[in-house]
């Protein structure tokens, strides 16, 4: 079965266009390293909550828009050997990230619904 890693961030709306060329340029060595799918969303439509939402957990502020991102491996085997490979390719270890990566939140997940 397939394996999902998701992410969120608050992304500066200044920096929307580095943002995807960003996405693109990493999505070019994801799939190199077994990635089928990246998708990219920005959020238009991210309602705030009474307890909790996606705002308060990227710490999004005023200027920000909240990003929700996933992509999808054929297996967990795959997912674990492509980022160990990510994590020493030159094309990422250099990239600058157009957003502040400590307030992303991001995590593996197997699925147990798909259609």
């Amino acid at each position: 079965m397939s394996y999902v890693d998701g992410f969120v961030a608050a992304v500066p709306d200044a920096k929307k266009d580095a943002y995807v060329e960003h996405a693109r340029h990493a999505w070019a060595v994801f799939k190199e390293f077994g990635a089928l799918h990246s998708f990219e969303c920005w959020g238009d439509d991210v309602p705030e909550g009474k307890l909790t939402d996606f705002h308060r957990a990227v710490k999004r502020e005023d200027g920000e828009t909240v990003v929700f991102s996933w992509i999808v491996w054929p297996d967990k085997a795959t997912r674990e050997a492509g980022w160990q490979k990510m994590m020493a390719d030159e094309r990422m270890t250099g990239m600058e990230m157009p957003f502040d990566g400590k307030r992303m939140i991001y995590g593996g997940f197997t699925p147990i619904f798909e259609a």
